[in-house]
């Protein structure tokens, strides 16, 4: 570094005192040897932007340099390279000429990151994709070829001819597989993405849905519609989602400028078009729009609802004079970005995240929290391009919403997630930061603030809904929920298998029922049913522990005599009394069964069934069931079958062990009028009444006798 000391660097050779120093990635060296002479700083770059044009070979460089140790060639890759000349072409202030190769290596890059977007993870629609594409490529036929290439080794030969055929790349740049198929298609005159585009229609139920109606998607794009909405937006004591969305920018030197700011509230969304607000600069819808949203972002009383809403306003201020540094202004804000890495420093557990797909950011905790992933096949849409379309519409409507909808799960779950009950302290990291990481204070400081957090809606504050009144239908994946829900006495409905989940809605609107479903369709149907009527559960747990999170959010009371008052099997609530002799000839006549029944035989049967004798003694597991209904009489019996019911039922007799009839104290067994099953006193009650001891009002202890007798506590 002397000649840098004694400032000989005009009068020596850039390149022979460059080259070895960038051969031992020492670039910070070669930066200060450069500095304060731009026409050094000029030759440096084109030396740099040479190796990275294609099929340029850095070891060439370094076999002329035997005396360097030159490890770290992997750093001087086109891809790594171009990084750092395209840095260096900003920090120098030189024009984005003097670098072509760098850019076209940039290029590419964007294009392996586009065609990965739309082809592996299939988070990027075609006609978006295409134009991006399209923008990048241009006329560069080395980039068109490796356009090709990737397009070979990402999809099939049909995929890459089809888009090969929309982007109007040259036939002899493709492969011949590729070529023939393109040949293939040109011949059928099919449209270039007629099969490659996918099925919205049928995708649709495989994400978020924005559960509000069209209408309340609101789009302000001039001063009158932001007076129109003032009143709702500054409402005091409400929350909302905050969100921004921008054309992605993928060539040097440009700068990503917001396009759409979003504002979510309960049942609606506000959608601000920043373009067409912000013309003129000084105009008065610019103003308008700065002192609303000014204005709105300061109100403590208002909570927003970010991911990671520092960056966000930080962008919105670059093409907002007047909202410089609003990021610092914030009061009331809470950030889901820093709610989330607490989760996760808690070691929270994310069953369901399909981890080839690599979901990150708002979409893993939207499936993490909700149970399903945003669709994010518009995010690098252009979002400068006017008017919008209406896919871009409902996704920049639904990446807003689902802030809300999250944060409403993490205040009435907490523990769930492992995470306090004061959320905004979730946002407080557990340990010392790096510097340069903390949010700003304004985020800061207002999530401190206890006031700001509105909390879940106290149990006490939800009337309380008597088991035997609640009513709910199950999705076919939450059959073992229902059992234990019937079990505990809620009429649960159950879908069939081959039922479609639409039909969950029809039944919960024509009976009244609360829909449960632990899938994909849940935005559907609580957008069908409204707010209060439909609950996503965690299909992670356990079928019991199901049920209980589904009693006390809806605060429904349960005590002892519900358990067992409907049929675990078909959800009936109607039984019939049968004495244990009686049961013992119905079991033998249903054995030998040689014709029908005499009046004999009618009679005989009859007095036993109107005579139940004493009352039981003290069932296994220290309750006795005695359940209030009547006893079986001739009329409930088919004549010519004595194990059917009058109205078609079969009992199912063969199901019960011949060693039951002999069980002291046995007197009696119960059998569901809709399906035939036969239940019997045993130690099914006492297990039930256990497990659900902290749901249960009133349950009486393991060794006292049932306040209320119910009905049979095993069954087979």
């Amino acid at each position: 570094m002397l000649g840098t000391t004694l400032k000989l660097q005009p009068e020596l050779d850039v390149e022979k005192m460059s080259v070895p120093l960038l051969l031992q990635d020492k670039v910070a060296l070669v930066e200060r040897y450069v500095a304060g002479f731009p026409d050094l700083q000029r030759r440096l770059l084109a030396l740099m932007d040479s190796w990275c044009q294609p099929g340029f070979d850095i070891k060439d460089v370094a076999r002329q340099y035997p005396q360097v140790a030159s490890l770290s060639l992997e750093k001087l890759s086109p891809k790594v390279l171009s990084r750092q000349v395209l840095r260096l072409q900003e920090q120098f202030g030189m024009v984005p000429a003097l670098c072509p190769h760098a850019a076209t290596q940039q290029r590419l890059a964007a294009l392996r990151h586009l065609c990965h977007k739309r082809f592996v993870e299939k988070s990027l629609s075609q006609e978006n994709w295409a134009d991006h594409v399209q923008g990048l490529v241009g006329h560069s036929p080395w980039l068109q070829e490796q356009l090709s290439q990737l397009l070979t080794s990402l999809g099939d030969p049909g995929t890459a001819a089809r888009c090969a055929l929309n982007l109007l790349l040259p036939e002899d740049q493709l492969p011949a597989t590729v070529a023939a198929e393109l040949s293939r298609l040109q011949l059928q005159g099919r449209a270039a993405d007629a099969d490659s585009r996918p099925n919205v229609k049928d995708m649709k139920d495989q994400h978020y849905q924005l559960p509000i109606p069209r209408e309340n998607v609101y789009l302000l794009a001039s001063r009158e519609d932001l007076a129109r909405h003032e009143g709702a937006l500054l409402q005091p004591q409400q929350v909302v989602g905050v969100d921004l969305e921008w054309t992605p920018v993928f060539v040097a030197g440009g700068r990503p400028r917001p396009s759409l700011l979003q504002v979510a509230m309960e049942g609606r969304v506000f959608l601000f078009d920043i373009l067409a607000l912000t013309q003129p600069p000084a105009g008065q819808g610019a103003q308008a729009f700065s002192q609303l949203v000014a204005q709105l972002l300061s109100d403590p009383s208002i909570t927003k609802l970010g991911y990671g809403m520092a960056g966000d306003l930080q962008k919105l201020g670059t093409s907002c004079p007047a909202l410089a540094h609003v990021e610092k202004q914030v009061l009331g804000g809470m950030d889901l970005l820093l709610v989330h890495r607490q989760m996760r420093v808690a070691g929270m557990p994310t069953p369901g995240v399909d981890r080839a797909s690599g979901l990150r950011g708002l979409s893993l905790l939207v499936q993490q929290v909700l149970g399903t992933t945003l669709d994010k096949t518009q995010q690098l849409s252009n979002w400068d391009r006017r008017p919008l379309c209406e896919e871009q519409l409902i996704y920049a409507a639904a990446d807003a919403y689902c802030l809300l909808e999250v944060h409403q799960a993490l205040c009435r779950e907490p523990a769930r997630f492992h995470l306090s009950g004061d959320l905004a302290g979730s946002q407080r990291p557990r340990h010392r930061e790096r510097p340069g990481t903390q949010e700003p204070p304004g985020l800061r400081e207002a999530s401190a603030s206890p006031r700001q957090v509105p909390v879940a809606v106290a149990e006490a504050t939800i009337p309380r809904v008597p088991a035997r009144t609640f009513r709910v239908v199950c999705d076919n994946m939450l059959q073992g929920l229902a059992r234990s829900l019937r079990c505990l006495g809620v009429d649960a409905h159950v879908l069939g298998s081959s039922e479609d989940h639409r039909r969950a809605a029809e039944v919960a609107r024509l009976e009244g029922r609360i829909i449960l479903t632990s899938g994909q369709p849940y935005h559907t149907l609580r957008a069908q049913v409204g707010a209060g009527r439909c609950l996503l559960v965690d299909g992670s747990l356990k079928a019991q522990q199901q049920a209980k999170s589904v009693l006390r959010h809806f605060n429904v009371r349960v005590t002892h005599e519900d358990i067992f008052s409907r049929c675990q099997a078909c959800n009936s609530d109607q039984y019939l009394k049968v004495s244990r002799d009686m049961m013992k000839q119905l079991m033998w006549l249903s054995s030998h069964q040689e014709g029908p029944w005499t009046s004999g035989d009618k009679a005989t049967h009859s007095q036993e069934r109107q005579e139940p004798g004493p009352a039981p003694e003290e069932a296994p597991g220290g309750s006795t069931h005695d359940r209030p209904c009547r006893w079986l009489q001739a009329a409930d019996l088919c004549a010519e079958m004595p194990d059917m019911l009058a109205n078609g039922t079969r009992l199912q007799l063969a199901r019960v062990p011949a060693g039951v009839l002999r069980t002291p104290g046995l007197r009696h067994f119960y059998c569901c009028t809709r399906c035939g099953k036969v239940f019997w006193d045993g130690s099914h009650l006492g297990r039930v009444a256990t497990h659900f001891r902290d749901v249960l009002e009133s349950a009486p202890g393991p060794c006292e006798p049932s306040p209320a007798p119910s009905p049979a506590g095993s069954s087979f």
